[in-house]
This record gives structure tokens, sequence and C-alpha cells, in this order.
């Protein structure tokens, strides 16, 4: 049985997106459809002593553009956000972990596309830290025809799909029926229940970039993210200070 995820290119997305991808043999990158502003694909949240802010790529104001055409003219946000990302959490257990990798990211490259950015981030983020052994793909790499739900379907037949694992968002689209006449199971992944961890700034907010979980649980992130639908025990920490 194939199971696949579609969905658009996000900036350092939570950890719901790497449990969905972790959920599928086939991850498809959907990043040849329309940029919309205000959204995930330029931008996330981070925990601070003053609660959640934002962290976001400038990318003008043109909404006619499809999110692999965002270009990046602007890298002065790359230093702003590895400073931002550094204040908040260089005390946390882990940050040491990702510090050479992620400072790779924000000071040694210039990204001037910000769908290479984002696929950059969220592929090697799941294979290399997160061990989520998912094929990634792209949509425009398949003949694929129409929109919304006919240009999923059309996509998942392309790709010899069996089932479709859809986050909740897209029961405003999709059709159960319409899948089931297919011949494709339509799952709906629930993103509820994740445990909390050791975490800065007390309440505990789940609503974060991954790099929140990674500093502060490090390799036992996989635990916190779809290891303890399976009843593996999660470690004891003691709580994050901050």
């Amino acid at each position: 049985m194939k199971r696949v995820a579609i969905n658009q290119s996000n900036y350092i997305p939570w950890k719901g997106y790497f449990d969905l991808i972790h959920d599928v043999d086939t991850f498809i990158f959907y990043d040849d459809v329309q940029f919309t502003k205000n959204d995930w694909r330029n931008r996330n949240k981070v925990k601070g002593p003053k609660g959640l802010q934002w962290l976001s790529i400038p990318v003008g104001t043109d909404l006619n553009r499809l999110i692999c055409d965002v270009s990046l003219d602007d890298s002065h946000w790359q230093q702003k956000h590895w400073k931002t990302l550094s204040q908040l959490y260089s005390k946390a257990p882990f940050f040491g972990t990702y510090k050479s990798f992620l400072e790779d990211v924000y000071l040694k490259r210039k990204w001037r596309n910000l769908s290479q950015l984002n696929q950059f981030l969220i592929q090697t983020i799941a294979t290399e830290y997160l061990g989520i052994r998912t094929t990634f793909q792209q949509s425009f790499d398949f003949s694929s025809s129409g929109k919304g739900q006919k240009r999923v379907l059309s996509l998942l037949k392309s790709v010899k799909a069996d089932v479709y694992v859809s986050g909740p968002s897209g029961k405003a689209y999709l059709d159960p029926a319409r899948f089931r006449q297919e011949g494709i199971e339509l799952v709906w992944k629930d993103y509820s229940g994740y445990p909390e961890y050791a975490q800065f700034h007390p309440p505990f907010e789940h609503a974060v970039t991954i790099l929140d979980v990674l500093f502060h649980t490090g390799p036992d992130a996989p635990s916190y993210i779809w290891g303890w639908r399976a009843g593996e025990r999660l470690p004891h920490r003691a709580s994050a200070g901050g």
C-alpha cells in the first residue's frame, strides 16, 4: 500500500509537518501553486520570553506568483534570523548539535529562491536529524491537470498512490466519495495529543518551528513527534528554564 502526502513547502515548519512526512512513503512538494500572503510559506513562530514571535522572510508584495517562483532578493534577513535563533535558544540543551548546520544555512549560503530554501531545510532536517526515510518528489515532475481536488487526484494517480494522507484543512475541498470512486483511501491526519517537552518560557506551546523541538530534545525529537503513539517511553528531562 503506497501512502502519499502532498503539501506546499513551508519555512522551518512545525513538528506536525514532519509527522505527516513520516506517515507516508512519498511526500510531494506542491510548490507550483499560488503563493499565499501571511501564510506558512515564508514565516514561522519561535518562542521568546515575551511569548510567540514571528520569523518572517521578506518576499515582496507581488501575489501573482507561484511558490516556486518567489525570489529572495534581499539576504539581510538571514543574519537577522540566525541572531534571533541564537539569542532565544543558545542555552537550550541541544543548540550546539545543530549550530554548524544552521550557520551554514543562514551565514554561509545566499538563498535566491524561497522554495529551494524551504525544501533544503525540510529534507535535511527530516533525513539527517529525524531519521525519516520518506521519498521526496516535486509536483511539477508529474503529468497532472486541473486545480484543487482534481489536481490532487491527478497527482496521486500519477504516482500510483493507494492512500492519501491529508491534513485537516483538506476537509474544506476534498470529497471522500470522489476518492473512493478513484480507488484511493483518504486518511485525515490527526495532530492532537502531542506530548510536551521541557520548553523555555512556559506555558507550553506546540505551534512553533521544528527547531524548537530539536533544540530542546535533540535525538529524542522523534519520540515527541510520532514515537509516543507506539508507546515509546519519553525521556525524563529537567524542565527548561529561560
